[in-house]
């Protein structure tokens, strides 16, 4: 689907899972070097109740770059998201957002009219730990190239280790989503490396605080957490459970940033939350 921008026109490419015609609607989207493969687990498990759609954000994926590196960023993101909603013809959506995905969310769900009925929160919240930016920030931009799928396979192995236990079709499987086979024989990442611009042009020792956007969601929200988690800490997560939408707050023992809803514990908490509808 094409989406604007104040520097022009960009494609944005989505996964689609399930009946196109089911009303029901699950929107995923991916943390911030990832794509929409990530969620095909998830989906392949929940596509027979909804009609799951997994977009790669702009940079990611098959979606198009972006002209100016600048608009790698929260607003971007909503206003492609808005285009997709639209494009679904859907008057209300689900939302599982990991990371970068899930500020995407609870900024949209913040939104006065949002379409978003329930929102899961995959290890983030309106209070980001500097330190763990830092240790994104180590590695965005800068993965070399590789000779070998299984050279690549080692090195997502290594900087995506806080995921957790995998099996090696697992990690296999989050490798080759990963990276793109090159004109040479190399193998990259397949992600527009300026999107490490942001982090370069972030200069605070501060954590980001996004309390004023958390509050004003207002929709029944799940918030998953890695018990290990660097960038989400178990006090800001009881937090969210106390304020704004008084979310239900689930942790993955053994897990850091972030679960990657691959394994069936963390599916089947997922599910059981949506499936409950517009219950209160």
């Amino acid at each position: 689907m094409q989406c604007a921008s104040s520097k022009g026109l960009h494609r944005i490419s989505y996964v689609e899972w399930g009946d196109p015609r089911n009303r029901d609607v699950l929107v995923c989207v991916h943390g911030l070097l990832r794509s929409a493969r990530d969620f095909d687990e998830l989906a392949r498990a929940l596509c027979g109740q909804f009609r799951v759609v997994c977009p790669d954000l702009p940079g990611r994926g098959d979606s198009d770059r972006l002209a100016d590196p600048a608009l790698y960023a929260v607003p971007q993101y909503v206003a492609d998201m808005v285009t997709l909603i639209a494009r679904l013809d859907a008057e209300a959506v689900n939302w599982v957002g990991t990371s970068l995905g899930g500020l995407v969310g609870m900024a949209l769900a913040a939104q006065p009219g949002t379409p978003v009925k329930r929102l899961v929160l995959n290890d983030v919240g309106p209070r980001i730990a500097r330190v763990a930016l830092r240790r994104i920030g180590e590695y965005v931009g800068k993965a070399p190239p590789f000779a070998s799928i299984e050279e690549a396979e080692r090195y997502v192995r290594t900087v995506s280790a806080p995921f957790g236990p995998h099996s090696d079709a697992q990690w296999r499987f989050l490798s080759e989503t990963w990276v793109r086979r090159q004109p040479d024989g190399t193998w990259r990442a397949h992600y527009d490396p300026r999107i490490a611009d942001a982090y370069k042009a972030d200069t605070s020792d501060k954590d980001l605080e996004l309390w004023p956007i958390y509050d004003a969601v207002r929709c029944p929200t799940l918030v998953l957490r890695g018990e290990l988690s660097d960038l989400l800490s178990h006090e800001t997560a009881m937090q969210m459970t106390r304020r704004g939408p008084k979310a239900r707050l689930f942790e993955v023992k053994g897990v850091g940033h972030a679960p990657t809803l691959m394994h069936p514990d963390q599916i089947a908490v997922v599910r059981d939350f949506l499936m409950e509808g517009d219950a209160p």
